[in-house]
């Protein structure tokens, strides 16, 4: 089984990283959402928006095996291969600054205190208040071996901005000759 991967690997790299950056992304994505629906821990605000990396890097990846597939140029693969290490970087970077706000190294964003109900809108005042549930991000839901989510996901950016890289040097060191194949 490793064998074959291997090869594979080193004869469609591009379609290599395509491949796991889609799977991995893929499981990434159904933890995230069985954190949030199956336990019962909802996202802060810096939750959901280390969550866009993942929702633009899964759809692109599978972009990329399709465009192998019809023949796109190296250049459009190369291209999107670095469109997603460029995400996945910026989403290991956001992952940083929330374990940092949990660890309490620096303040977090205002808006990580939950939404406030509308006072105006009559009613009582005091079930309004218990109506509302703040979802902080200075506060770790959860971890396992000292890492929270936000560490992991640290963790698992980092890695598919490696292969994305590793795609898209691959493809330019290859030259043209296995893309048009």
């Amino acid at each position: 089984m490793i064998e074959p991967t291997i090869a594979l690997a080193r004869k469609e790299p591009a379609a290599a990283a395509a491949i796991a950056i889609a799977v991995i992304g893929v499981l990434t994505m159904a933890g995230f959402f069985f954190f949030q629906y199956a336990l019962g821990y909802p996202p802060c605000p810096l939750c959901l928006e280390q969550r866009y990396a993942f929702y633009v890097s899964v759809p692109l990846a599978a972009m990329i095996l399709l465009g192998r597939s019809v023949g796109s140029s190296r250049k459009v693969l190369m291209l999107a291969l670095c469109a997603i290490a460029a995400a996945m970087l910026w989403n290991a970077g956001l992952g940083v600054y929330h374990s940092g706000v949990e660890w309490k190294w620096w303040p977090g964003p205002t808006d990580c205190s939950g939404a406030l109900p509308n006072f105006n809108a009559g009613g009582s005042l005091i079930d309004q208040i218990n109506r509302t549930r703040v979802i902080r991000c200075d506060e770790a839901a959860w971890r396992f071996l000292g890492l929270s989510l936000a560490g992991y996901n640290v963790l698992v950016s980092l890695a598919l901005a490696a292969v994305a890289l590793w795609g898209a040097f691959s493809i330019r060191a290859q030259g043209s000759s296995s893309v048009s194949q």
